[in-house]
């Protein structure tokens, strides 16, 4: 296996064309054994990645309008109520006001966002608020944040969720597997995720700022790919330390030569810490330079980054009257 950071992982880069979505491998212990991760070498590169990619004027907005398009807008707070659901589901249906649009020029452009992730308690009140749109619901499960409860409980959790009318599930693996290279529990624990998930995708959340080190993230990304993961997802969001640019490159990386052994296609959702357009700008920056242009359409990529939606709105606001609008005027909900 190449070494995460190495002059070979530059090589190769599929472009989802051709791959099939992931129905998952064997373990292969041995793979997982030979993950090697450079972490200078990951560092420099995320840091020049984005330094040497910009964006400006209508490019900037076309891919802005594109973030958009790929983000789970999220309520995952001890105060929701499904009044809040209802608020938050209505901004997925419309995320632009109608003056931005217009003065943009796209007021027929379909915008959305590509889901709402909330509790299990709201995956009914959302399902209802987006009645007659295409946004997906998707719901956080499996002991959220933590993870820490009994298997069965977390299974039966996943299946009321389904139940409900969840399209995706966001599940939490045990991160003390990882800690220990217990690959053969975690393996089947995201599998017996991954069949309760039924028809619905199975997004699994890593905990990356958790799990210490880039080859944990690396081997944990590899083990999920394998158990059938329809995405990997970098944080619950609730961490000290969420996603990071270099966590996401290892995670590429992982997609990148899953597919090119396998010939499946596995998605990538960041999430936390994303606050502002600029960096939602990066992360679509190193989607495209690790995985093309496929891994740019919602199917294959979700930004977490509800806090980011108002700092795109104001940005798109500005594009159009060369004028910063107060953070007031664009609310989440």
């Amino acid at each position: 296996m190449v070494s995460i950071g190495g002059p070979r992982a530059l090589v190769s880069r599929p472009e989802g064309r051709g791959l099939v979505a992931n129905a998952g491998v064997p373990l292969q212990v041995e793979w997982i054994d030979s993950i090697r991760v450079n972490t200078s070498a990951v560092e420099r590169r995320a840091a020049t990645l984005v330094a040497r990619r910009t964006v400006k004027k209508d490019w900037q907005i076309a891919w802005l309008l594109r973030a958009i398009a790929c983000m789970d807008l999220t309520t995952l707070s001890g105060d929701d109520t499904e009044e809040r659901v209802r608020r938050l589901c209505a901004k997925a249906a419309h995320p632009v006001s109608d003056s931005v649009k217009a003065a943009l020029g796209i007021q027929d452009l379909p915008l959305q966002v590509g889901a709402v992730c909330v509790y299990h308690l709201f995956v009914a009140a959302a399902r209802r608020a987006l009645q007659g749109t295409n946004i997906r619901v998707a719901a956080v499960s499996t002991g959220f944040p933590a993870g820490l409860n009994a298997l069965e409980e977390r299974l039966a959790e996943i299946r009321r969720s389904v139940d409900a009318g969840a399209d995706e599930i966001d599940v939490v693996i045990t991160r003390s597997h990882v800690f220990g290279a217990h690959w053969r529990q975690l393996y089947d624990e995201i599998a017996a995720f991954k069949e309760a998930c039924g028809g619905a995708l199975c997004k699994v959340i890593l905990g990356t700022g958790d799990l210490a080190t880039l080859r944990n993230v690396a081997r944990a990304s590899w083990v999920a790919m394998m158990a059938g993961a329809d995405f990997i997802k970098t944080s619950t969001g609730k961490e000290a330390v969420n996603a990071t640019l270099p966590v996401g490159l290892v995670m590429t990386r992982a997609i990148r030569e899953y597919g090119e052994r396998t010939g499946m296609a596995v998605g990538l959702k960041p999430a936390g810490g994303i606050r502002t357009a600029k960096q939602s700008l990066e992360w679509l920056t190193l989607m495209k330079e690790e995985l093309g242009q496929s891994w740019l359409e919602p199917h294959l990529f979700r930004i977490g980054a509800s806090g980011a939606l108002a700092d795109i709105e104001r940005q798109l606001a500005f594009h159009s009257s060369g004028r910063y609008s107060a953070a007031y005027r664009h609310p989440l909900m």
